[in-house]
């Protein structure tokens, strides 16, 4: 039996060049996927009738980067800086978690996703300690119904083992019974991807068996590049470059201190970008390079990195990297007294970001990441009339630069509503309970392991 869903007269950002945006707009969701934008249907549709008087409709936000395992232990590092984060996390949580840890993590965190907004998620998992743990992760991904693409990464169990001149490569076979087992097709809501460590975590030997594997399985590749103290380690792009291995398969993540050489790499080499800039910003990673992935012809998209430091949610993300952005170029233009160029960043370019570049980043332009007929249905309705929204002037600046999460009134994924009235359709209190059991438990054990 058929499916419809029509949601009225919204004001509608559809991301879509060729559709625009409609201040009063209706789209209609069959089966899951998007049939009809409009400014109004008027034929008789027998469907379930969502009202969107007083909303604005957008296309579900997509986090290209996040270790979602790390809810548990969301706030635990505040003030660190990102030389703080591998010695308290990695080196002190990471090593102590089960998979019930990894479970919990993942299904408190993705629902925190939905609840944001967030309905495409690249879950960045270098917690598989064990062959059970990556189980744990995508067993939560999916009861959760969120899209995401689960990207298998390293163990953590010992800092020096796996993050300083890695002898440990991602092991082939259990990322082949992944593979086998959950991702035979790549028509479902989940996908995979491998989460690798690249030049100077791990010896070159071990960057070229991971890239290997994932080219043999035919997954996309995510790595952390150029970031902070770590740029320390500068060229890992002209590395990759010098192994043979950049691709259009590959996301790079932060690229803070990328040179002027390894930029046009990365877009020669038809390469994606992810930028966490509240992460960036706060933990000393760099500037957040937006314009200058930009200026090299390339759509950056954004991530949220870890909950340990900084908030969970794209609004976040969207300001932070809106902001940090202006005040770089405003400060340099005031200090050589010259004028503000016309190519300053814009909240539309924002929106672009948080959305459609995503989905492009993620490789899933294909589904989601604009409201397009014959995309999947993947929409986020806001709440315009709250007070830290209304009145409405400029529908992409009352999303970008006013909103927040308390303003996310209706999520939809694939069709499937997921968040209604302001209130997730899921078992909330299951996982706030489960989360909570987890950081109790992850913090006795590793009091329990810390020298007397």
């Amino acid at each position: 039996m058929t499916h419809r869903m029509l949601l009225r007269s919204g004001h509608v950002l559809s991301m879509d060049p060729g559709i625009g945006d409609l201040p009063r707009g209706d789209v209609l969701i069959e089966d899951g996927n998007i049939v009809a934008v409009e400014r109004e249907i008027t034929a008789d549709v027998d469907a379930e009738v969502l009202d969107m008087t007083g909303r604005i409709v957008i296309p579900g936000f997509v986090d290209t980067h996040r270790h979602t395992w790390e809810a548990p232990i969301r706030g635990c590092a505040p003030n660190a800086t990102l030389d703080d984060y591998f010695v308290d996390v990695l080196d002190t949580f990471a090593p102590v978690y089960t998979p019930e840890d990894v479970y919990a993590g993942n299904l408190a965190g993705a629902l925190e996703c939905l609840n944001a907004g967030i309905t495409t998620l690249v879950d960045w998992s270098h917690i598989n300690n064990t062959p059970e743990h990556p189980d744990a992760a995508i067993k939560a991904l999916t009861e959760t119904g969120i899209r995401a693409q689960y990207a298998y990464g390293s163990a953590n169990t010992s800092l020096a083992d796996y993050w300083f001149e890695s002898k440990i490569a991602i092991p082939g076979d259990d990322v082949r019974r992944i593979k086998a087992k959950y991702f035979s097709s790549d028509d479902g809501l989940l996908t995979m991807a491998l989460a690798t460590r690249g030049p100077g975590f791990c010896l070159n030997d071990v960057v070229e068996a991971e890239w290997r594997l994932a080219r043999e399985l035919a997954v996309p590749i995510t790595v952390h590049v150029a970031m902070g103290r770590l740029a320390g380690r500068f060229g890992m792009v002209k590395q990759l470059h010098g192994l043979g291995l950049l691709g259009p398969d590959t996301t790079y993540i932060h690229c803070c201190y990328l040179s002027e050489e390894e930029w046009r790499m990365v877009a020669d080499s038809g390469g994606t970008v992810s930028i966490a800039a509240q992460v960036e910003t706060q933990m000393g990673h760099g500037w957040p390079p937006v314009m200058q992935a930009v200026e090299h012809g390339l759509r950056p998209s954004l991530s949220i990195d870890v909950v340990t430091t900084v908030p969970g949610d794209m609004f976040t993300q969207i300001r932070s990297a809106f902001g940090a952005e202006r005040a770089r170029v405003n400060a340099d233009c005031w200090q050589a007294n010259l004028p503000v160029p016309d190519t300053m960043l814009t909240a539309r370019q924002m929106l672009e970001m948080a959305t459609v570049n995503g989905a492009h980043v993620a490789g899933l332009e294909h589904r989601t990441g604009s409201l397009t007929p014959g995309k999947r249905a993947d929409i986020v309705a806001l709440d315009a009339t709250a007070l830290n929204m209304a009145p409405v002037h400029d529908a992409t600046a009352a999303v970008t630069l006013c909103a927040d999460v308390s303003n996310v009134e209706t999520v939809i994924v694939d069709g499937v509503v997921h968040k209604r009235d302001g209130r997730l359709v899921a078992d909330v209190d299951r996982a706030r309970r489960l989360v909570e059991e987890s950081r109790d438990r992850l913090l006795a054990a590793t009091e329990a392991k810390a020298p007397a």
